[in-house]
């Protein structure tokens, strides 16, 4: 039997992606789980194919960026299987590269929001449920990005350094009441938000380092 059968795991942007990957896994697995995001389709599309492989899951519609929907999708989330155990927080934007000062407020605030801001109400949110079942796993969803710099995308990478700082506090916070939580670090892997950013071939090539290509979704799930 697998030692997530039974286990229930939370995926934040688990519409697409990275996220669409974890959450199909996670029920290959044996995991029930929870997909979340703000695309109603692509999420109950995952939600068919998880129940085509014979898992049990649900969709939350969410924006992690307000308060009201990630209290909701916790709520509705022991509503449905009473109890959580893994939360992989995944739901984040990118920033196109773009000069410093063509750079805006608006597109300030909303990777803050969702990549900063999120990740910090999912875990406010998540832990308390966490801790009734007696302790489980968080991984959040960094970036290469937040451990090095890059010219003309200092919103992001200032995001994602920021998801590393709220990793490391709230795991020593939590250590002592079995609650491990982590953050991946993935390079460029091929999601929208790839096809998104990487636009020129120049901007390919140098993604793709010296591997000579760019990561799958599978293998950050794995």
């Amino acid at each position: 039997m697998s030692q997530f059968a039974g286990k229930v795991a939370l995926i934040t942007g688990g519409n697409a992606g990275i996220g669409r990957a974890t959450a199909i896994e996670f029920a290959k697995q044996g995991a029930n789980v929870v997909v979340s995001g703000r695309r109603e389709k692509e999420g109950h599309e995952v939600i068919a194919e998880i129940k085509a492989l014979g898992g049990e899951a649900i969709f939350v519609k969410t924006d992690v960026s307000k308060a009201s929907d990630v209290k909701a999708m916790i709520e509705q989330t022991l509503a449905k299987f009473r109890r959580l155990d893994f939360a992989f927080n995944n739901a984040g934007v990118e920033q196109m590269l773009t000069p410093l000062p063509e750079q805006t407020e608006e597109a300030y605030d909303q990777i803050m929001d969702i990549n900063v801001k999120g990740v910090w109400l999912s875990l406010k949110h998540e832990i308390p449920a966490i801790l009734k079942t007696g302790g489980g796993a968080i991984v959040n969803n960094s970036s290469v990005a937040g451990l090095i710099g890059a010219a003309t995308a200092p919103i992001y990478v200032a995001s994602k350094h920021a998801v590393n700082g709220l990793t490391k506090s709230v795991a020593l916070e939590y250590a002592k009441q079995n609650i491990r939580v982590n953050a991946v670090a993935p390079g460029p892997v091929e999601t929208r938000m790839y096809r998104d950013f990487a636009v020129t071939p120049e901007v390919r090539q140098m993604l793709e380092g010296p591997m000579g290509r760019i990561g799958q979704p599978e293998e950050i799930a794995n």
